[in-house]
């Protein structure tokens, strides 16, 4: 047991004086599970996702439908508002980002934030620069497999910090769980954690982690 808290222990010296660790966090190499409420079962036949609001054509994709869009793969350290971080996790779902670039999504100018809507009615708010970028994905697969039914299986939104880039990370919980629907904003619409007093820009590095702070 002490050689694997030493082991923990020296690893998470390493990351630190990378500067990959963010104030207030403990790197973990588990996956802790947390959510709000059971969670879903999942049937293929009747699973849909929908993109809608200000967007020039509303979408709605069967599961196979969805698994036929341009995917792609990143590579992300996670931090939780919970003070852990996992580092150099690995994930593929589909790009926001790529879908805009290749033209299957078609947003309108008035287009500023996106709201996540996953199953029992849970909200998470973003900005939509923030899901315009790389670190921003609509997972289906983590470490090579698809996603367990706690991680948020068949679909999350995930979202971390890429090494040696500049990209805004706000906390993991800005990335929803069993995601059925995502909706283009010209507000932003406070989500399920932030009305309850979480902070709405949630940035790893200012240590937002509370409306308050």
């Amino acid at each position: 047991m002490l050689d694997r808290i030493l082991g923990r222990k020296d690893q998470e010296n390493e990351v630190k004086q990378m500067g990959r660790l963010p104030p207030g966090q403990s790197l973990t190499n588990r996956f802790p599970v947390l959510h709000y409420g059971p969670v879903p079962r999942f049937n293929p036949a009747t699973w849909d996702f929908r993109v809608f609001g200000e967007v020039e054509e509303e979408k709605r994709w069967t599961w196979d439908e969805f698994n036929k869009l341009p995917r792609a793969k990143v590579k992300i350290d996670l931090h939780c508002v919970t003070r852990w971080s996992k580092f150099d996790t690995d994930w593929e779902g589909v790009s926001v980002k790529t879908l805009v670039d290749e033209g299957v999504l078609r947003l309108k100018p008035s287009a500023k934030f996106a709201l996540q809507h996953c199953e029992y009615g849970f909200t998470v708010n973003v900005p939509l620069d923030v899901t315009l970028q790389p670190n921003f994905l609509l997972a289906t697969h983590y470490d090579g497999q698809p996603l367990d039914p706690d991680h948020g299986y068949p679909l999350r939104g995930v979202i971390g910090a890429i090494p040696g880039t500049e990209y805004t990370t706000p906390y993991l919980w800005k990335g929803g769980k069993w995601l059925r629907a995502l909706e283009f904003m010209p507000q932003d619409r406070l989500g399920f954690w932030e009305q309850a007093g979480y902070h709405n820009e949630a940035d790893v590095w200012k240590e937002q982690r509370f409306a308050y702070d």
